[in-house]
């Protein structure tokens, strides 16, 4: 089996698992074979959790879960030097304990709900692939990807993310409310999944996708081409987020603070890798105006008068997206 058809395979069978929420099941996918991060965010029981989770289960990799409370510590993250005694007058030292954030796919649920410090620990991590506890640096696994969900309401008590953390997520995707025929589909689902399997028919258990499926695809994605008018109209898109009056009046009051070369860097990305998957060894604009929105809405800052406008994020970006030009 080709990596194309082991991520494809990987993909259909997350989809068997989470029904009506294609969309986020494909910028999962996407995030895995750029090996960028995921900020997940919708209203409580949107199967957020569970996406993740059938990921990791269909996936070789170790799957660790952090439940993000106001009482949680760096150290609960990441980890800590814990002291042993040998005994007998041998002495002791100082071990360095791994904290959760030691695994492949990390979910971090409920992020916001955990003080800055907690948030902070983050951020190395996502970045650098590495934590540096009591001055000592520990690297991550080679597959590691951070899974964060947040809920849009119920924000007392919570702490939002700050802007510069927001910035590390390669893409920030909103889970919506399923059909009413999806919705349909998923009791059905849980129904079944709820009976006791009957120990003559059960199916035995598929293998698990191999990380190295991941990493060859991640080396093929590197050979996806990109042409040049391709490459100025992401860089436009993004500039257009910077300088908002070149594209209109209204763009230019709703837009308060512009995406960072960051957005730039995650709209290459993730489309190659859309491309990729779609079968294709070159990124059209298609590929870029479908993942501009899970790529920018996150890094971009609205004015006062878009919130009193009634303005989203996807909503300016929507707009300035029918205003840049392709080439």
């Amino acid at each position: 089996m080709s990596a194309r058809e082991s991520i494809q395979e990987l993909q259909r069978r997350v989809g068997e698992s989470i029904i009506g929420q294609a969309a986020v099941i494909e910028r999962l996918i996407l995030a895995l074979l750029t090996g960028g991060n995921v900020l997940l965010e919708g209203l409580p029981g949107l199967a957020k959790t569970r996406a993740v989770k059938t990921l990791a289960k269909n996936l070789e990799s170790e799957f660790r879960r952090v439940q993000f409370t106001p009482d949680l510590l760096p150290a609960d993250v990441t980890g800590s030097e814990i002291y042993y005694d040998k005994g007998q007058g041998g002495g002791g030292e100082f071990t360095f304990q791994p904290g959760p954030i030691f695994g492949n796919l990390i979910l971090a649920d409920e992020i916001n709900r955990a003080p800055a410090k907690v948030q902070a620990a983050l951020l190395e991590a996502m970045e650098e692939r590495q934590v540096t506890v009591a001055g000592k640096t520990h690297k991550l696994p080679d597959l590691f990807m951070v899974l964060a969900t947040q809920n849009p309401i119920e924000q007392e008590g919570t702490y939002p993310l700050p802007e510069a953390q927001k910035d590390r997520f390669l893409l920030h995707v909103l889970v919506r409310q399923p059909g009413d025929d999806d919705e349909l589909k998923v009791m059905r689902l849980v129904r079944s999944e709820e009976q006791p399997a009957e120990s003559a028919s059960a199916a035995p258990p598929q293998p698990k996708i191999p990380q190295q499926a991941v990493f060859d695809a991640r080396r093929e994605i590197h050979g996806v081409g990109v042409t040049e008018i391709v490459e100025r109209y992401i860089v436009a898109l993004v500039a257009g987020t910077r300088r908002p009056a070149a594209f209109g009046k209204d763009l230019a009051r709703w837009i308060s603070v512009g995406a960072s070369p960051r957005g730039t860097l995650a709209l290459d990305r993730t489309s190659r890798a859309r491309a990729w998957l779609q079968g294709r060894d070159y990124v059209t604009p298609d590929d870029v105006r479908a993942v501009v929105l899970d790529c920018l809405r996150h890094r971009v800052l609205l004015s006062y008068e878009a919130q009193a406008d009634g303005k989203t994020a996807d909503d300016v970006l929507g707009e300035l997206v029918k205003q840049v030009a392709v080439g």
